[in-house]
C-alpha cells in the first residue's frame, strides 16, 4: 500500500518511514524538503494522489496552548481536506495519553487535533501513546542553564519511538478502527531520574534539579495523569535499554 507520513522526519516519524519501508510499502514523506507545507497546504493534493493511508505524526515545539491549537487545527484541517479530495481511505493520527484530562499548553492542541480527526471526512484511527524515551534528551537540551538542568517533577511511562511506529504502521494496514487502546512503556519512572541517566550515558556533566510546576498542568505531571491505565497495551523496550544503546 502507499502510505504518506506527515512529520516523517521527526522523532517517531522517521521510524514510521523505516518500518513502512521494511514492510514493503510505498512511503511518501510530507515535508518542506519534498515540496509540501503542512501549514499552508502547499503540495498536499499532488503528493496524496493514490495514497491509501496518511499517518500524521507532525508536531510543533511550543508550550503555548494558543500556538499549539493553531498548529494542530491548521495541519489537521489541511490534511483531512486534501485526503478527502484525494479519496484517501484511512487517516491515522498519533496523540498523547491523558490529554483529555490535562488539555493545557501543548496538550490543548492535541485535544483539538483529536476532535478534528474524529469528526472529519476521512475514516480514521487514533492512537494515544505516552512520552517517548527521547523526551528525556529533549528536556536535557531545552532547559539547560549552564550546567544546571531544571526538570519538571513528572511521572512518565516512556515508550520506544520505534514501537510506536510499528503500531502505527500496523494500524494503517488494518484499516480504520476509531480510538484504539493506548500504548505505553513497560514502567513508570521519575523524569528527573531519566534525565540524569541520559546525562550519565552521554558523558555530560550536569546538575539535574527537579522543579514542581505550578497549576493544573504541574499537578497532571506529578499525579500520573499522563501515564496509562490498566487497559493500555505495553511496549517492551525499557528506558534503561534505550540509554544503554546511547552509551554503547
Amino acid at each position: 500500500m502507499r502510505i504518506a507520513v506527515a512529520g516523517g522526519t521527526g522523532t517517531v516519524g522517521r521510524h514510521v518511514v523505516d518500518v513502512a519501508g521494511e514492510r514493503g510499502h510505498d512511503v511518501r514523506v510530507l515535508s518542506r524538503s519534498r515540496g509540501v507545507d503542512l501549514v499552508d497546504g502547499t503540495g498536499l493534493d499532488a503528493v496524496l494522489e493514490g495514497v491509501d493511508a496518511v499517518v500524521d505524526v507532525a508536531s510543533v515545539m511550543t508550550q503555548s496552548a494558543e500556538a499549539s491549537i493553531r498548529f494542530f487545527r491548521t495541519v489537521s484541517t489541511n490534511l483531512l481536506a486534501a485526503g478527502a479530495r484525494a479519496a484517501v481511505a484511512h487517516h491515522v493520527a498519533l496523540s498523547i495519553v491523558g490529554v483529555d484530562r490535562a488539555p493545557l499548553g501543548y496538550y490543548a492542541g492535541k485535544v483539538a487535533q483529536e476532535d478534528l480527526v474524529s469528526t472529519g471526512p476521512v475514516p480514521w484511527t487514533l492512537l494515544r501513546a505516552t512520552q517517548f524515551h527521547e523526551f528525556a534528551e529533549q528536556l536535557f537540551r531545552q532547559l539547560a542553564i549552564g550546567p544546571l538542568h531544571p526538570v519538571p517533577v513528572m511521572r512518565s511511562q516512556p515508550v520506544a519511538a520505534r514501537e510506536v511506529a510499528e503500531r502505527l504502521v500496523a494500524l494503517s494496514e488494518a484499516g480504520p478502527a476509531g480510538r484504539v487502546p493506548d500504548l505505553a512503556g513497560p514502567e513508570v519512572l521519575r523524569m528527573s531520574a531519566m534525565v540524569r541517566a541520559y546525562a550519565r550515558a552521554t558523558g555530560r556533566g550536569a546538575v539535574v534539579l527537579p522543579v514542581p510546576l505550578p497549576g493544573a498542568l504541574g499537578r497532571a505531571f506529578r499525579d500520573g495523569t499522563l501515564t496509562a491505565g490498566p487497559d493500555a497495551d505495553r511496549g517492551v523496550r525499557t528506558f534503561a535499554g534505550w540509554v544503554a544503546g546511547l552509551s554503547g
